[in-house]
């Protein structure tokens, strides 16, 4: 099995972290194929960013297609494309938000998610309640980390981290984290081991999830919202990106 694990942004170390998080929850015959666009935003913070990102993430997608990939993974906490890639793609296509989410539910009645900045918390307040999980997250934290410090050596980033997942605990009877960046993901295990309750980081978890989609043959259905987009003219810079039925 090929999965394509895409990280929105144009940042290749955090494609590399989100590699490593991907190789290592896959099954023994699963092979990571990661990628990110050339063009976009260097991070993505922020719903404006997030607009500049579709684009890129669509051709990577459509890239990965054609080398006959089992699914693909979107390695943004926001689920950036992620209707559109669903719409655009030949395989199943599961964001790591979403996939975090379900899974914290799984192993917990109560989660709260930690993130990057506080200007996130609304795209993750409104994927919850697209998802139907609004009633299962307590709050989402920001610990206020820009994206690219998380590449930092030596930046406060774990340290804040850390102090929010341990206010989560205290102050939100959390009974579960989940990470809300893909920057994030080297992380889980060593603050899953120190606060003593289940860290879950969005990468693994998709990974996971695309390999059972992939062992029961289920694939994206095309009826309804994930229809294939209509053959159209797309004027200017969009002019390539032009659907072709």
């Amino acid at each position: 099995m090929l999965i394509h694990v895409v990280n929105p942004n144009t940042t290749a170390s955090m494609t590399a972290k989100a590699a490593a998080a991907a190789r290592a929850a896959a099954a023994a015959g699963t092979e990571i194929l990661a990628a990110n666009p050339a063009m976009g935003p260097a991070s993505i913070e922020g719903f404006y960013d997030e607009a500049f990102a579709v684009p890129g993430l669509l051709a990577e997608i459509a890239r990965a297609d054609a080398r006959g990939v089992a699914g693909h993974v979107i390695a943004c906490f926001d689920d950036t494309g992620l209707d559109a890639a669903r719409c655009a793609a030949a395989a199943p296509v599961v964001g790591i938000g979403e996939a975090a989410f379900h899974l914290a539910s799984l192993v917990a009645n109560r989660f709260s998610v930690v993130t990057t900045l506080a200007r996130s918390i609304p795209a993750i307040e409104h994927n919850l309640m697209k998802y139907g999980l609004d009633r299962r997250c307590v709050r989402v934290r920001a610990a206020e980390v820009p994206v690219l410090a998380l590449e930092e050596p030596g930046s406060a980033a774990r340290v804040r981290i850390d102090a929010e997942i341990a206010r989560a605990r205290a102050e939100d009877g959390a009974e579960a984290i989940v990470l809300g960046c893909a920057g994030m993901a080297d992380l889980a295990g060593a603050l899953a081991a120190e606060h003593g309750l289940p860290v879950i980081e969005g990468v693994g978890a998709a990974v996971k999830l695309i390999e059972a989609l992939g062992a029961l043959g289920l694939r994206t259905s095309t009826l309804g919202g994930y229809a294939r987009p209509r053959p159209k003219r797309y004027d200017g810079l969009l002019s390539g990106f032009a659907p072709a039925g």
